[in-house]
């Protein structure tokens, strides 16, 4: 009778780590980004070469967890700043890259929290208008967590 007890604990417990690998996974693939030198008429500028791993989730959805950044002081409903790390630590603020945030156009407006958010939309690859992030998820909406 045991077995039967601890089997289907032990897969729910893998859907649950699963479900939430899938959020953080992205992060573990966008993470393998690299960059080249570049200019502009403004001087030199660091340019993304996206791996062949990121490139593959171009266009598709994904899912991504984090915390939303306030950015230029306001806070945007629709369309908000996420790192997969903590204010203090984000790359904005502390000592996180360019590849661990990431600009989210939502569908719906959300209202701003500190606590982590799970987000779901079509990712886009940005390497070309330096006013944006490199990492878009377009048409995105929130996941309750």
């Amino acid at each position: 009778m045991k077995k039967w007890i601890v089997l289907p604990a032990l897969m729910f417990l893998g859907m649950v780590y699963s479900q939430g690998a899938n959020a953080q996974g992205v992060w573990k693939n966008l993470s393998e980004v690299s960059y080249k030198i570049s200019k502009d008429n403004f001087g030199e500028l660091y340019v993304p070469v996206f791996s062949d791993n990121i490139k593959k989730l171009e266009g598709k959805v994904v899912e991504a967890d984090g915390y939303i950044i306030p950015f230029e002081g306001m806070f945007k409903p629709n369309h908000i700043i996420l790192s997969s790390l903590p204010l203090a630590e984000c790359f904005f603020c502390g000592s996180g890259g360019p590849e661990t945030v990431m600009e989210v156009m939502l569908t719906n407006p959300i209202k701003y929290t500190s606590k982590r958010v799970k987000v779901k939309g079509k990712l886009t690859l940005n390497a070309n208008d330096p006013e944006k992030l490199m990492y878009i998820l377009k048409d995105a909406q929130l996941i309750d967590n």
